[in-house]
């Protein structure tokens, strides 16, 4: 029995042949380069047929197209009858026939590899069917690794060379510049009206103190980011303004006539808009309004049972409310499912905020006084803490990879002008998740470096709770639902019974929901 011949009957092996020439003379000729290429691949595919090589009758032929990029019909053709698994291997003359870029050919045979599709180099003996061709193949891929990493570093010691002189990398243009490229150099001139409203910007933010507000007074004024055309003639930017792009705008440097590089700062060649002592304010403005935990940005009247306490008829969680009455402010829990239009009405009225707060307070100070749950408290703190530098330290490290791959798919895009018309929104939407990275990162640093002032030993926390009036009244509102939200996961207040029931959030110390205490009303 001829195994061979079996395998070639059961399962041919589709070859398709792929040729190129950089120009298009000699094209119009009886037999031309691309004959010659196409009659060495079938002549090869023919040597092979034993192992059961068939050449499909599809021809891939790019005649006038360079080798330096991958806008080739026939090469997209090839990719399309690879991805639909109409071919299993891949033959040209010579590797750069295929492609004259390392980087190209890696992406190439990424492609290839993923199709389980062979690649073969008629002249070069390169055969990634045999192991000799994989060898081959990895050695490339290596070159290709170090070509990405000199291309690379030399990308950083230029931009690092042309920082230090003060010039401006390039980029996409911002509010209140233009380019000038008249010179050898690009350079950054002002706009004076759109310079006008970035001064504005600045002071409706010392005069608003946050940004949400910046953004909503901005929409009022019907301004928008930076627009400009693109060497295409695409219209860009020009969108409303978001947080993120108020904050980049706050946050710039160049816009007090300086240029950055990594730590260091440097002046830069272009005028500033925005007075130094004023970028400063700006700055220590957002540093006091960046808090490190989310959570202390949506509880801002400091209700203690916010997010705890439940809604003793129906059982669904209650949301704290205010009124006001002349001078005079009255907060309440009342039901979610107060009644409204759907009919899922809940009957139960609403409930002083303060009575019941207190309450739990009361409690609170006589359940602290157990030893066993001031060791839950301490094992409790420092399991949660752990578990916070864990994620932060895991924030980082995502956050910086992927605004260095962003960054670095900006660079190898923007150094590819073949690819613009296709690449011009990806450009914006890969730099506004790079603005959003340099939000970010600073504010994951900031709750990374002040992880260690965040702990407590087990003689402080006994302090603490042996003297729990005196540190209570110490503490700011918003500590205090700090503290609450450790020791307290439900509340359930029945005021027909004047009964409150809490359930801890420490398992140790409270085994079940338990009748903590009943409350007069």
């Amino acid at each position: 029995m001829n195994s061979k011949a079996d395998q070639a009957t059961s399962k041919p092996i589709r070859c398709a042949i792929y040729t190129r020439k950089s120009t298009e003379e000699g094209l119009d000729q009886e037999f031309n380069s691309l004959d010659a290429q196409r009659e060495a691949g079938e002549a090869f595919i023919a040597s092979q047929a034993a192992e059961g090589w068939v050449c499909v009758n599809t021809k891939y032929d790019d005649g006038g197209f360079t080798g330096g990029n991958l806008e080739r019909p026939a090469y997209r053709r090839l990719i399309t009858d690879i991805e639909a698994g109409k071919i299993d291997c891949v033959v040209v003359y010579k590797v750069d026939r295929l492609s004259r870029s390392l980087m190209d050919f890696t992406r190439i045979m990424e492609t290839l590899d993923k199709h389980s599709v062979s690649f073969v180099s008629v002249t070069q003996q390169f055969n990634t069917t045999h192991s000799m061709g994989r060898l081959t193949l990895n050695i490339l891929l290596s070159f290709a690794q170090f070509e990405r990493e000199i291309i690379g570093e030399r990308i950083r010691d230029k931009i690092a060379a042309t920082r230090k002189k003060g010039q401006w990398c390039g980029g996409f243009p911002i509010l209140g510049y233009d380019i000038d490229r008249s010179g050898p150099t690009l350079k950054l001139v002002i706009d004076a009206d759109e310079a006008r409203k970035v001064r504005e910007i600045f002071d409706l933010y010392l005069e608003l103190g946050s940004l949400s507000p910046v953004v909503q007074a901005i929409a009022t004024k019907g301004w928008k980011t930076k627009s400009w055309r693109t060497r295409k003639g695409k219209l860009r930017g020009g969108r409303d303004f978001s947080r993120s792009a108020v904050h980049a705008l706050l946050t710039n440097p160049l816009y007090i006539g300086k240029v950055t590089h990594k730590e260091n700062v440097y002046d830069g060649q272009h005028e500033a808009i925005v007075d130094s002592e004023i970028f400063e304010q700006v700055k220590e403005r957002l540093k006091a309004n960046c808090m490190p935990e989310a959570r202390q940005l949506v509880n801002k009247h400091a209700a203690l049972l916010r997010g705890m306490i439940v809604c003793p008829l129906c059982d669904r969680p209650m949301q704290h409310s205010m009124t006001r009455n002349r001078s005079q402010f009255y907060r309440y829990y009342i039901c979610r499912s107060r009644p409204n239009e759907s009919g899922d009405d809940c009957e139960m009225g609403s409930m002083s905020a303060p009575m019941i707060e207190a309450a739990v307070v009361d409690e609170i100070r006589a359940v602290v006084a157990d030893e066993t749950l001031r060791r839950t408290v301490h094992e409790h703190i420092e399991r949660s803490l752990a578990k916070d530098k864990a994620t932060l330290q895991t924030t980082v490290t995502q956050i910086r990879e992927q605004r260095n791959r962003d960054l670095a798919e900006m660079t190898r895009i923007n150094q590819r002008e073949t690819f613009e018309r296709f690449a011009d929104d990806r450009l914006s939407d890969l730099s506004d998740r790079t603005d959003l990275a340099t939000i970010q990162l600073p504010v994951a640093m900031h709750q990374l470096s002040t992880w260690n002032d965040r702990r407590i030993s087990r003689d402080e926390l006994n302090a603490i709770l042996s003297d729990f009036d005196r540190v209570w009244k110490m503490l700011t509102p918003k500590e205090c639902v700090e503290v609450i939200g450790l020791l307290v996961d439900r509340v359930v207040y029945d005021p027909d019974q004047g009964e409150l029931t809490i359930t801890h959030r420490l398992s140790d110390a409270a085994a079940n929901s338990e009748t903590l205490g009943e409350v007069a009303v």
